[in-house]
């Protein structure tokens, strides 16, 4: 790879990359820890992918530190938007929960504010673009 697209697309590389890391080491200790349920290490082990999840949150900020002006509102409303539904949801599902459906696992959240982040952006961008 010619060190121009290097550079030209570092941020997308450098957050794949912590994306792979991310499932390598979730895959790794989520195989070690079922492995050893009785290990007195088991917790230690499964909260390793929170660091290089932590690399994923601290390359998405770096990136929307450096958008332009317009962009970065885009982003803070869609962000916005994806903060307000994903507390809605939850808050919702909490009550069904009572009313019998069943228990859901908080690794669910993130991953619903990331799809709701990016139906925010999208319906923004078509807004923006009909606008014209």
């Amino acid at each position: 790879m010619p060190i121009a697209t290097f550079v030209t697309y570092k941020s997308q590389i450098l957050f794949g990359l912590a994306v792979l890391a991310y499932l390598m080491v979730l895959v790794g200790s989520v195989t070690a820890v079922r492995a050893n349920p009785d290990a007195p290490w088991r917790y230690e082990v499964a909260f390793l992918p929170v660091f290089p999840a932590g690399v994923v949150v601290w390359l998405t900020v770096r990136a929307l530190a450096r958008l332009d002006e317009v962009a970065k509102r885009t982003q803070m409303q869609a962000l916005g938007f994806s903060m307000i539904a994903t507390a809605l949801v939850t808050f919702g599902y909490g009550f069904l929960e009572g009313g019998g459906l069943p228990h859901l696992n908080f690794t669910f959240v993130l991953p619903l504010m990331a799809l709701l982040w990016g139906v925010g952006f999208a319906v923004l961008k078509l807004k923006t673009s009909f606008r014209r």
